[in-house]
């Protein structure tokens, strides 16, 4: 049967019920594309389409999207909702799966790496060992310090999720991943989900590729389109080039097409040497040619009505199609100068649905919940999607950003009343939200809940638009809330107050905002950001006492003690009841051999949260820095009183009974503590030391080698394992480890020690050099005004195993007259007895300083 005639009417109506008009020119270019064969030198693979807000650029992808679709394709629209490229994978995986090509093995992957990072952030709440002291704790962490560190450290490492990568110092990621991968692999079963957590897109972006490839091998074309790219930019554009441009992480079929668009240039820092390899769509207002055809196929002939149109919309697309499609025939009663171009445009809807579009301009985004609040009519959402400047992005409708600020400043110019109304009314029911879902969360929980921090957020904007002043004060206190949480959350809130200060013509809230969002966007970002906030008025003492607590943990993780201690003792002046501040300063001094002031912190900490057994344990191992063994065990005893399955205590409690000579309490403690979290890589490691000790070699190298298979650069138990390869003759491999404990901890005079101890035994001609090295460290240790009794003994040993026995006798008497502790003299002993068993030394000399040592 041959086809029927198509009228030229007929096609008149198909072409109106599109709905799109003009950009002939940028369909011809895409439509010619897809016609083009892959593999020829005209065919593009990367469009970029830019131009100012309203210019119609997310139409015309909506349009291209049809386009590509016509012909067999299957497509993707990722939107500014994605907030990293881990969340733009997600999203593409949702979008195919709707047209039968789901990505199997991608969403696997994402639901075990969703899993995965809350098992991470969990795992931030306990203590990491420190290199300088194995039995030491590192600052306590929460979910706060794993995303602020994977901000800093993996984010850098991690093309494509941060902006900034190339700007972080490389030994400043090495430190932060440092302490990034001690935290996490402590925690997690194994490297592989370390690894995945660290550095999601190096793990999950091959597997992408992988069954994006098989898609493609079944579809002609697979298009993914960027939209809002100025909003998502700086965490998808290294992503994005590395995947499109470098194959970073694998190939990409020629069938896949991409197409970028947003508002501004693509980043020269990022694109500079790829731009001859993207084809640039620019978009400007409509010629009056193609603005006057628009008006036509709505049906807008009258030549009045039209100029008046041009006038108000400027050409600008999505003002000029929101005019036409209230098809106005009538100029008469718009003449009025008074009016706005709002009032002007929406003159022709009926009164009630007019004032149900404005009312529902008031909030960030609309859903069905939101609109029955501010609309009578029920079915308000319905109605609202008919309108073209609304576009839908995961469950909720936003208006375009032209009209919605023309709608906006209309509502608070007419009736400042109603403004205040309505945005009291729309945060009261954001209130009530979060309130429900706080009662589905654990007391702490709740800043790691996104839709909690999203009624958060919006609860926040309404009272500021309702009542500026009287709200600052809680919207700052949030803001740093914020900051405490993550990067992420503080450009949340940052984004927040420059939309609220744009939508109240509050001009000092603006400048705030842009310029915490600009701090947000910096690699080392935690501490002028906290500057920034200390230096606003609006900030009250609650907040403020929170900033300089922040500021100080910042401090302190970054090596400056003295400062950490300067902010913490302010936030303390500002409440004396801030247990973390507390805790952080006791961490301070802990580092800095203040051991009085951090007993008398952490004494402070558990009086205000007695039910918490992480203050103890920072207690017991201020209390192991001073070899107050029995005070310490009854300090871990206490917390596992609070919590028996707390692996932190278990573990703390087995070093103490380690350092006590107890080593069969210490091996029952370190096994209690493996058997409830058998990747335990520090318990492994201790464990290993003690089986050391007890001589069990083969059982201290399995757990030793367990350890470092979970965390290859700690450097303690490096030098443990190497300790175990010379006690059993296996020279080479205890030469290996002990020099790689020595790169990655070289101010740390026992490696040295034991790497001396090592070429002695095989005649290397670096020994003298490592004896040297070790003492020197010692010395310049002993000679500090906080010297400890380790380094003193330390010192003593090394002296013996040069030997310079002269210096020796002088530093053991320079040893006792400082009133050493029990367990420090029973500790030099052991240490010297073991030197005594591992090279050969005068064992007259040897056994003077044993029994001077017994005596003291």
């Amino acid at each position: 049967m041959g086809q029927r005639a198509v009228s030229r009417q007929e096609l008149i109506r198909r072409r109106r019920s599109r709905g799109f008009v003009g950009r002939r020119h940028e369909l011809a270019v895409f439509r010619e594309n897809l016609a083009r064969d892959p593999s020829s030198e005209a065919y593009q693979f990367l469009f970029h389409v830019h131009g100012l807000a309203g210019v119609g650029k997310s139409t015309l992808i909506r349009r291209w999207e049809a386009v590509a679709r016509e012909e067999g394709a299957v497509t993707a629209v990722v939107g500014e909702e994605a907030h990293s490229a881990v969340e733009a994978m997600e999203a593409i995986s949702s979008q195919l799966a709707r047209q039968g090509c789901p990505l199997k093995a991608l969403d696997k992957q994402l639901a075990h790496y969703r899993q995965k990072c809350h098992e991470a952030e969990a795992a931030m709440a306990g203590l990491m060992p420190d290199d300088d002291n194995p039995g030491a704790a590192l600052p306590p962490s929460t979910a706060t310090a794993l995303a602020a560190q994977i901000g800093v450290a993996g984010l850098a490492l991690v093309p494509g999720v941060g902006a900034f990568s190339g700007a972080i110092r490389p030994e400043q990621v090495a430190a932060g991943l440092d302490r990034a991968r001690a935290a996490v692999g402590n925690r997690l079963r194994s490297h592989e989900d370390t690894r995945l957590v660290l550095s999601p897109l190096e793990m999950l972006t091959p597997c992408f590729l992988a069954d994006l490839r098989s898609v493609a091998e079944r579809k002609p074309w697979l298009v993914l389109f960027f939209d809002t790219y100025e909003r998502t930019a700086s965490l998808l554009d290294t992503w994005l080039r590395d995947v499109l441009l470098n194959e970073v992480y694998g190939t990409v079929p020629v069938n896949i097409q991409t197409v970028l668009c947003g508002q501004g240039r693509l980043d020269p820092a990022c694109w500079a040497d790829s731009l001859d390899l993207v084809t640039e769509i620019p978009l400007e207002p409509f010629t009056e040619d193609e603005a006057r055809a628009l008006l036509a196929a709505h049906g807008v002939t009258d030549e009045r009505v039209t100029h008046l149109v041009l006038s108000l919309s400027g050409r600008l697309p999505v003002l000029l199609d929101a005019l036409a499609r209230s098809r106005p025939q009538d100029v008469d009663a718009v003449s009025d100068p008074s009016d706005t171009a709002v009032e002007r445009f929406l003159r022709w809807e009926e009164p009630a649905h007019r004032d149900m579009i404005l009312a529902c301009a008031l909030p960030l985004r609309i859903n069905d919940d939101i609109s029955r609040i501010l609309a009578a009519d029920g079915d308000g959402l319905r109605r609202l999607r008919e309108l073209p400047f609304l576009t839908h992005r995961s469950g909720t409708y936003r208006y375009h950003d032209v009209i919605r600020s023309s709608m906006l400043r209309l509502q608070r110019q007419r009736s400042p009343a109603d403004w205040r109304r309505r945005h009291t009314q729309l945060a009261a029911a954001f209130s009530a939200w979060r309130r429900e879902q706080e009662e589905r969360l654990a007391p702490q929980g709740c800043w790691d809940d996104p839709v909690w921090r999203e009624h958060r957020l919006n609860e926040t904007y309404h009272r500021l638009c309702a009542q500026t002043q009287s709200a600052a004060a809680e919207a700052l206190h949030d803001t740093v809330r914020a900051a405490s949480h993550s990067a992420e959350s503080l450009r949340r809130w940052a984004q927040l107050l420059v939309q609220a200060g744009q939508d109240t013509d509050i001009a000092h809230l603006t400048q705030t905002g842009q310029r915490l969002l600009d701090l947000a966007a910096q690699p080392s970002w935690e501490e002028e950001t906290l500057t920034v906030l200390l230096a606003l008025p609006a900030l009250e003492k609650p907040a403020q006492a929170l900033t300089y607590t922040l500021r100080g943990q910042a401090h302190r993780m970054s090596g400056r003690y003295n400062q950490a201690i300067e902010d913490y003792t302010s936030a303390l002046s500002l409440d004396p009841n801030l247990t973390r501040a507390y805790a952080g300063r006791g961490h301070a001094h802990r580092r800095l051999r203040h051991h009085d002031a951090a007993l008398a912190d952490f004494d402070q900490a558990i009086r205000l949260a007695p039910d918490q057994p992480l203050h103890l344990i920072n207690r017991g191992a201020a209390r192991q820095d001073l070899r107050h063994y029995e005070a310490a065990l009854t300090d871990f005893d206490q917390a596992l009183g609070l919590d028996r399955r707390d692996v932190r205590a278990l573990a703390f409690r087995g070093l103490t009974h380690h350092r006590m000579r107890q080593h069969q309490a210490a091996l029952d403690d370190f096994t209690n503590a493996l058997t409830l979290d058998p990747d335990y890589a520090w318990a492994h490691a201790v464990r290993g030391d003690v089986h050391l000790t007890l001589g069990h070699t083969q059982a201290a190298l399995a757990d030793l080698d367990r350890s470092l298979a979970l965390e290859p650069d700690a450097a303690w138990p490096r030098c443990w394992r190497g300790e175990t390869h010379r006690a059993l003759g296996h020279y080479t491999e205890a030469l290996v480890d002990l020099e790689y404990a020595i790169a990655l901890r070289p101010e740390c005079g026992w490696f040295h020690y034991q790497s001396a101890l090592v070429m002695r035994l095989t005649g290397a001609a670096e020994e003298r050099e490592r004896w040297h090295r070790a003492r020197a460290l010692y010395e310049a240790q002993a000679a500090e005004p906080q010297a400890s009794d380790l380094a003193r003994s330390n010192l003593l040993v090394v002296l013996c195993g040069l030997p310079e026995w002269d210096r020796a006798e002088i530093q053991l008497e320079s040893f006792l007259s400082h009133s050493p502790s029990q367990h420090q003299v029973r500790e030099a002993v052991a240490d010297l007895e073991n030197l005594g068993r591992a090279v050969s030394v005068d064992h007259q000399r040897l056994s003077a300083v044993l029994d001077r040592l017994r005596e003291g």
